[in-house]
């Protein structure tokens, strides 16, 4: 058949020159040879301009993060290579953490620490012991029954174990003490500095003797009227409160040193007394630290994700700090200022108002649980299908109930008026020659 009876011509191949003419037998489309390239359009360019600016920012900050960590890793890794004995044991440190207020995460402050200061510490051979805080006021009561414990075994009241003596890494007190100066306290953030120094103040004031807080707080709630048997002409649906103001649901016992409430003292008064001089203390290492939470500080936290290398230069700073072991007197008049711009990015808490809405809530249902509990157990009336099915608690289980909940709304409402932004650190005068604080070492 010819070219003219199928109505078709055949159009000679487009004459193709150097690396194209062989790239034509290697089975390339032709179409794909005769591009020309060109500009993207404007959308592509945009979009291009934007992530290769992000990029770039994103890892020149984490470059520079790494020369900075670097840096001050080779600075102090020499101190990691001295020679020591077989029992020798590093330079320890104790680090505490406290929950950041309005944040459920409570390790906010520890991971900090781990992520910018932790790596200076490890390559310089430094030891660590970490005490995080679940919630408002654990910090306080720690440091508190540390310091009890600590004045307990300087007056001989409490011993060493015959076990813990015959270990061969046992040291004797002395010897801890010197090893605990040589050591530090190392303080994240705001909050965390607050109930330490709330700790110090209660640890160094309140007596010695062992109290059992649950068993005071029991005979406090037995001494109210929520689980009296009604009088006559009285109605269990009416609130207790109503009918007893002494205990308000929206009032909390203010709060005491529990040691003079004890009617024994098995202690003699002269060592059970508060000390007129505090001894010297482990330097304090305080490490500036903001958790910034909440819509409005979305673009405070989209800056910091592109200028992490600030943190990483200021927990290495402080590291330095620590392992240089230069110190310098604790001056309360300024000292006690340390972080206190970070309580402006405190989120709005709403806590005193939860739980006092939470207590009146329960003190107004109780009165109707006691007389369902109560009714059962003396067989007054016959359990319903659905108490059948799900039955109903106990006046046992009641008060135990109501004792698990006081322990915790007063335990937080303690802990929120440490750290709350309104009140200011805890003093005490003894400490002032007590404390130190890390210094910055001048290189010679």
């Amino acid at each position: 058949m010819s070219v003219h009876d199928t109505g078709k011509t055949i159009e000679n191949p487009q004459n193709l020159s150097g690396i194209r003419s062989a790239l034509r037998y290697t089975g390339i489309p032709t179409s794909w040879l005769d591009k020309r390239p060109k500009l993207p359009s404007q959308n592509w360019l945009i979009f291009l301009s934007v992530v290769s600016s992000v990029t770039g920012l994103y890892i020149y900050d984490r470059r520079q993060c790494k020369q900075i960590r670097q840096s001050y890793i080779d600075r102090v890794q020499s101190l990691s290579e001295e020679a020591a004995g077989p029992l020798a044991q590093p330079r320890k440190v104790t680090v505490y953490g406290a929950k950041w207020p309005g944040d459920e995460d409570y390790d906010q402050c520890m991971k900090y620490f781990r992520k910018y200061v932790k790596p200076i510490l490890v390559a310089a051979a430094v030891d660590y012991e970490s005490i995080v805080g679940k919630k408002h006021g654990d910090i306080a009561n720690r440091v508190a029954n540390d310091i009890r414990l600590r004045r307990r075994m300087d007056h001989g009241i409490d011993t060493d174990s015959d076990y813990t003596k015959a270990l061969p890494t046992y040291k004797t007190l002395p010897e801890r003490r010197k090893r605990e100066l040589e050591g530090g306290i190392v303080i994240v953030g705001r909050p965390t500095f607050k109930e330490v120094m709330a700790g110090f103040k209660r640890g160094w004031t309140q007596g010695l003797e062992d109290v059992d807080h649950e068993e005071m707080l029991a005979q406090e709630l037995e001494s109210d009227p929520h689980f009296d048997e009604p009088e006559d002409g009285e109605t269990l649906d009416e609130p207790v409160a109503n009918r007893n103001p002494i205990y308000s649901p929206l009032r909390v016992p203010s709060f005491t040193d529990p040691s003079q409430n004890s009617q024994h003292h098995s202690i003699p008064e002269i060592l059970n007394a508060p000390p007129t001089e505090i001894p010297l203390m482990p330097p304090i290492l305080f490490v500036p630290f903001i958790d910034h939470i909440g819509l409005k500080q979305i673009p405070l936290m989209l800056w910091n994700f592109f200028n992490q290398r600030q943190y990483v230069k200021a927990g290495a700073d402080a590291a330095y700090r620590l392992i240089m072991n230069a110190s310098k007197p604790f001056d309360a008049q300024h000292d006690l200022q340390l972080g206190e711009d970070a309580e402006a990015y405190y989120k709005k808490s709403s806590l005193v108002d939860d739980i006092n809405n939470a207590r009146r809530k329960y003190y107004e249902e109780l009165p109707a649980k006691l007389q369902i509990a109560r009714a059962l157990a003396r067989g007054t009336r016959e359990p319903t299908k659905e108490e059948r099915e799900n039955p109903p608690p106990t006046e046992v289980e009641l008060r135990a109930e109501r004792m698990n909940k006081e322990r915790r709304w007063r335990s937080d409402l303690t802990g929120w008026s440490i750290v709350n932004p309104s009140s200011s650190p805890v003093w005490d005068d003894r400490l002032g020659d007590a404390l130190r604080l890390f210094a910055d070492h001048i290189d010679t």
